[in-house]
């Protein structure tokens, strides 16, 4: 049975059913909205102190993937999958690498570190939260992709 007390089949039905997002644990309605609201200003803050850097736009564009390249690592398994990209999606460390490049008088540091947080802000206002270790569609911001496709149609 899924949240909605429904019986689904395949292996997406029972993470679906199985996710601390189905059982109540993710975030819904207004404050939702506002964590959307709060990555899209992360987004265009960081977006906008980048363009003082005096970096390059292209190494922006390339660069503003790169995180999500961390989902490689659920090729060993959805828990260590989401221990690297919780890792790289968290403003943890672009706040760290950031602190440090003003630090140290590094602006390389601190562009890397604003295109992080922009990426970082991009995806939430997606939607798209921090990974629990059940399936890669499963986040604090609700189901998504094909874990959510499954709980639409069960």
């Amino acid at each position: 049975m899924n949240a909605s007390g429904k019986s689904g089949h395949g292996i997406m039905a029972h993470i679906a059913a199985e996710s601390p997002t189905a059982r109540g644990g993710a975030v819904t309605g207004a404050p939702l909205a506002i964590l959307k609201a709060e990555g899209l200003v992360v987004f265009a803050l960081a977006t906008f102190a980048y363009s003082s850097t005096g970096q390059s736009w292209w190494a922006y564009l390339i660069l503003f993937l790169f995180p999500d390249l961390s989902f490689l690592a659920y090729a060993a398994g959805a828990r260590p999958g989401a221990a690297v990209y919780n890792a790289l999606h968290s403003y943890v460390g672009p706040a760290l690498v950031g602190f440090a490049g003003y630090e140290d008088g590094q602006p390389v540091a601190i562009a890397l570190a604003l295109i992080w947080a922009a990426h970082i802000g991009f995806d939430r206002m997606l939607g798209y939260g921090l990974k629990y270790a059940t399936a890669f569609g499963d986040t604090h911001l609700g189901l998504k992709g094909l874990a959510r496709k499954e709980e639409e149609t069960t």
